[in-house]
């Protein structure tokens, strides 16, 4: 029970590594080596921002949706799909549609049983809303599959999920669903919870045919963050905007756990009483992605630096167009891409990619599972969990 057509998915692992795509492989297993501080500004990481608390949420259910998903795996699924806190392949997730770093369990190996189990622990780590819109993206992700005839390497279930840490025993656990276009890192350390990194992103952003036609996704993401500016005065608008055009990619994208980004364009502070209307209501549009406990938790996390908050623009309101967020607690990102499987080299807003980070060490979890080993393993014994530790594929494997 639990495997279905071990050889459906070519994208495992290339038949040849030439040499460009080794070089692919080592930059990122590199990057995703270097001891992890988090996205930080050129002043450094700023400690203490992310206590060790309990917030009141119940996670049992959470957890429970996971033992029933350990317990209906094979011996063999269980070595493949299950790592320690301390296992490096957390930062190796990448938006990519080829096979880099793959680990865990491929969806598409298993069978309906098992995956609605994996997706029962999506439905309870997030909103309604947010399940939706992971599930929607990986619908997504077999409409180009369609349009390009390629539904072997791109569909719904070419996804990779991995369970980490030991939920059993109530210490720190989470998982990482990870494919092209969706990258979810979910973290429990007691009762909190860290949803980030989560990247999440759709080519098109709307199915005019196909198994899932009338798919839409990012409208609201869209629409919003277009009103916030559009909502600024001339004044306002010049220091809001950090370009005319878009960067060519997100600044804090895969393999940038430790990026140095400055914060920039119009403070919150500047914004007045209506226009912060529009910027909570943005906000809320990724917080809330979570499951209602823990996103209440998080947007009074960061109501709290609201002051630090920053709103960033670069482009056109009537065409396409890069926003972020920046904030000492949070940081998102929102770009209309240049295609990609469309194979058109500038961006449109039918190929939209988001990304919502922890800034100061919050990603994963880092400063949370830090303070846990040191309350309750008197030392500084996990300090980088995500840094170091074995992982089991290689480039030749």
């Amino acid at each position: 029970m639990g495997l279905r057509n071990r050889g459906a998915a070519p994208t495992r692992r290339p038949e040849v590594w030439t040499p460009e795509l080794l070089a692919k492989v080592e930059w990122r297993k590199r990057a995703a080596a270097e001891p992890f501080r988090g996205v930080g500004t050129s002043d450094g990481v700023m400690p203490g921002l992310f206590p060790l608390r309990s917030t009141g949420v119940d996670v049992d259910g959470t957890r429970r949706a996971v033992e029933n998903y350990l317990a209906a795996l094979t011996p063999e699924q269980l070595a493949e799909g299950r790592f320690t806190m301390r296992d490096v392949s957390w930062r190796h997730w990448n938006n990519g549609a080829r096979y880099f770093l793959r680990h865990g369990l491929c969806l598409e190996d298993l069978d309906e049983t098992i995956r609605d189990l994996v997706l029962e622990i999506l439905r309870r780590s997030l909103s309604a809303a947010g399940y939706a819109q992971v599930v929607d993206l990986m619908h997504l992700n077999l409409t180009i599959g369609e349009l390009r005839g390629e539904v072997h390497l791109l569909n719904e279930w070419m996804y990779w999920f991995s369970i980490y840490g030991e939920p059993e025993t109530g210490g720190p656990w989470g998982w990482q669903l990870d494919g092209h276009h969706v990258n979810v890192n979910c973290v429990f350390v007691g009762d909190q919870m860290v949803l980030t990194p989560s990247f999440l992103g759709a080519e098109p952003v709307l199915a005019e045919s196909g198994k899932y036609a009338g798919t839409r996704a990012f409208g609201r993401e869209e629409a919003v963050g277009r009103n916030l500016f559009a909502s600024l005065t001339g004044q306002q608008r010049k220091l809001a905007t950090i370009a005319e055009e878009l960067p060519p990619e997100l600044f804090v994208g895969a393999f940038r756990d430790n990026f140095e980004l400055n914060y920039a364009g119009i403070p919150f502070g500047d914004l007045t009483a209506e226009q912060h209307v529009i910027a909570r209501d943005l906000l809320g549009l990724y917080v809330n992605r979570a499951g209602g406990g823990h996103a209440a938790v998080r947007m009074d996390e960061v109501l709290a630096q609201e002051s630090e908050a920053h709103f960033a623009w670069a482009g056109d309101a009537n065409g396409v167009f890069y926003y972020r967020i920046h904030s000492p607690v949070i940081l998102i990102e929102f770009e209309h891409m240049a295609g990609v499987m469309y194979d058109n080299d500038v961006p449109t807003r039918r190929h939209i990619h988001t990304l919502v980070r922890t800034p100061n060490g919050g990603d994963y979890g880092v400063d949370l599972l830090r303070q846990h080993h040191e309350r309750h393993h008197h030392g500084p014994d996990g300090h980088e969990p995500h840094s170091h530790g074995p992982h089991r594929h290689g480039p030749h494997e």
